[in-house]
């Protein structure tokens, strides 16, 4: 059942440039969208919500930081090859990537971490960031670097950690780091504010 939904789903991007083409390229770019997401979260958004919207983006990282270190484990452990590793001859591989061990698989584990994460905090911007944390799990099945239950294992992991995260009194924790960095962004912001501003003198 795994390889053949695999299998499936591999044939049917080779029959679609259209879907291959813009799947395979966000999920080239995912890493970089996700970390892009957080950081200007972090950064960009004021107001009555920065507070809240920092603590979110902390929790977020550092859930996708813990759970990507449990699947470095994982991965040695289980030591599964990758689908275009095991099954060369009968799959398309649409993008170049390391034959390390695909289970579980590292992409969808961040993203569902941070998905579940920010969903525990801010319900809309959550449900939105795993709908990517699915689209981003179907094309690393298609693009046949995963099997099905490489992406489900990440997704499990990512969702464990997540929640773990979200208990007292580890979420105050957290809490508390993103109040403190958040204050030291600011201050240094506004160091680098002031040195810019031109200095008037009177003489007289």
């Amino acid at each position: 059942m795994d390889f053949s939904l695999l299998q499936h789903l591999n044939h049917f991007f080779a029959g679609h440039d259209g879907i291959e083409d813009p799947a395979v390229a966000y999920a080239n770019l995912a890493e970089a969208l996700f970390l892009g997401m957080l950081i200007a979260a972090f950064l960009l958004v004021g107001g009555h919500r920065r507070r809240s919207v920092r603590r979110a983006v902390v929790a977020a990282g550092l859930s996708a930081g813990v759970a990507l270190a449990l699947a470095q484990v994982i991965a040695r452990l289980v030591d599964r090859p990758r689908p275009f590793v095991a099954h060369p001859d009968t799959l398309h591989l649409f993008t170049h990537h390391a034959a390390d061990p695909g289970f579980p698989s590292d992409h969808t584990t961040a993203a569902f971490a941070i998905g579940v994460a920010l969903l525990l905090r801010h319900r809309r911007w959550g449900r939105v960031v795993l709908v990517f944390a699915t689209i981003l799990a179907i094309a690393r099945v298609g693009m046949a670097v995963h099997y099905p239950t490489d992406v489900l294992g990440g997704a499990v992991l990512g969702t464990i950690v997540a929640l773990a995260l979200w208990l007292l009194p580890t979420r105050r924790l957290l809490d508390a780091l993103a109040d403190l960095s958040g204050r030291l962004v600011d201050g240094a912001a506004g160091a680098v504010l002031a040195r810019g501003r031109p200095h008037t003198s009177f003489e007289a």
